[in-house]
């Protein structure tokens, strides 16, 4: 592939075809400019449909992206809204399987929307703050446009070379900030849970969100962390920095916190910027079961919508409200609970709309994503319930004991209906 030579930005069209599936990258790496000319030119290239795995920057909204038909693996970050209006259509996969799909041509890829650093002297362009399926995407599409922006960070790991890109869109654009939610009262209590199946020499997965940050805040007296995660956030540099996160016990990657999405602020992007101890993987590397395997102490903590009374997770949807998505908690859960030394967290508040409906409930009102065969342990702010090897009678006793108390008298008929059948 050749790159153009100042490519116009205000004609899509000299690359895209009618009915062309775009793929585009996610979260922070979701290439502002391109987004841009899609919304504003797609409605002349008719019949074009678009697949990003999250979004946090509010570009898409029913009007936005009304031209075109905007998929997702779920309702994250703004893509929410999206999802309560009926103008996303979902695709139900691990985000470990995105990469697979788009190279098996299930998830359609003729054009790879992507946002790179500036290209080192051997012309290979950092995947920035980005590495999941990026790559998946560019191996497969006709036509790669690149937003090549000198605000991106230049990190270790998956890069693609200038040769690969045809279009090359240079900017100098502040990329999408995810800053940290504030941290309630619940979302504390639920980190002293977490925070005490942590120890030393613990390799460390999360997500971002208040709960992550606060039971990272929990950390600064732990030694010799470690990280091996599918996205991490603006902690990630808080640890490192107070000498916690050292990656030195882990018995791959020594040293090196590997990662696939950065997803905080410009205080994380510069954090990593040439930084060494920070690698962007492909979801081939950073989810994989044979590379997770290989790790002990490994801890994941992941969140979810509502957990029934035998341990079943619900992290997608309420009813008819789809709210999340699968992600990587799967992949996370069966490694972390195999991991000797490990633990795989669920975490989640006791009640939600205002404490007027408990999220500890007998029967889920949305899908299984991850299986009670699964479940290691589940976390609300009134402490851990341990369900691995527990019967359903114990496991109903375990997670009635972490409710909220307004719940708990409703929830203990029912846990007392399952002893009795024994099943």
């Amino acid at each position: 592939m050749t790159a153009t030579a100042a490519p116009d930005i205000h004609d899509l069209a000299a690359w895209l075809k009618p009915g062309d599936r775009i793929v585009m990258g996610q979260a922070c790496g979701e290439p502002s400019s391109l987004v841009d000319a899609l919304i504003a030119q797609g409605s002349a290239i008719p019949g074009l449909s678009l697949f990003i795995a999250t979004s946090f920057s509010g570009a898409f909204t029913p009007d936005t992206a009304s031209a075109f038909a905007l998929s997702s693996m779920g309702a994250i970050g703004q893509l929410r809204g999206m999802a309560t209006g009926g103008h996303l259509r979902i695709v139900p996969c691990h985000v470990s399987q995105i990469g697979p799909l788009i190279e098996a041509g299930i998830i359609g890829c003729d054009v790879a929307m992507i946002q790179v650093s500036r290209a080192d002297e051997h012309g290979n362009h950092s995947c920035g703050l980005i590495a999941d399926y990026v790559r998946a995407a560019v191996a497969r599409a006709r036509v790669v446009i690149a937003e090549v922006n000198a605000a991106v960070p230049f990190t270790f790991g998956e890069t693609i070379h200038a040769s690969e890109i045809d279009v090359a869109v240079h900017v100098d654009r502040a990329p999408v900030e995810v800053p940290a939610a504030p941290v309630s009262d619940t979302d504390a209590a639920i980190a002293r849970h977490c925070a005490a199946f942590i120890g030393d020499g613990a390799v460390i997965q999360t997500g971002v969100g208040a709960v992550p940050d606060a039971i990272l805040r929990l950390l600064n007296d732990r030694k010799d962390l470690g990280v091996h995660s599918g996205m991490l956030g603006d902690g990630l540099a808080d640890l490192v920095e107070a000498g916690v996160i050292t990656n030195a016990r882990k018995e791959i990657d020594a040293g090196v916190s590997i990662n696939g999405a950065l997803i905080g602020t410009r205080r994380l992007f510069a954090f990593c910027h040439r930084n060494p101890a920070i690698r962007m993987c492909a979801t081939s590397y950073t989810h994989d079961a044979a590379v997770l395997g290989q790790l002990s102490r490994l801890v994941s903590i992941n969140s979810a919508i509502e957990v029934d009374l035998t341990g079943q997770v619900n992290a997608e949807a309420s009813g008819s409200t789809y709210l999340g998505g699968t992600g990587g908690q799967v992949d996370f859960v069966r490694a972390a609970a195999r991991s000797p030394g490990g633990h795989a967290l669920i975490v989640l508040a006791s009640t939600a709309k205002g404490g007027a409906v408990s999220k500890i409930v007998p029967v889920l009102s949305g899908p299984v994503t991850t299986a009670r065969s699964e479940v290691d342990v589940i976390v609300t702010e009134y402490g851990a319930a341990q369900l691995k090897g527990r019967s359903l009678a114990e496991r109903a006793q375990a997670l009635v004991a972490i409710a909220h108390p307004a719940f708990r008298e409703t929830l203990e008929r029912e846990a007392l209906a399952i002893a009795r059948r024994g099943f």
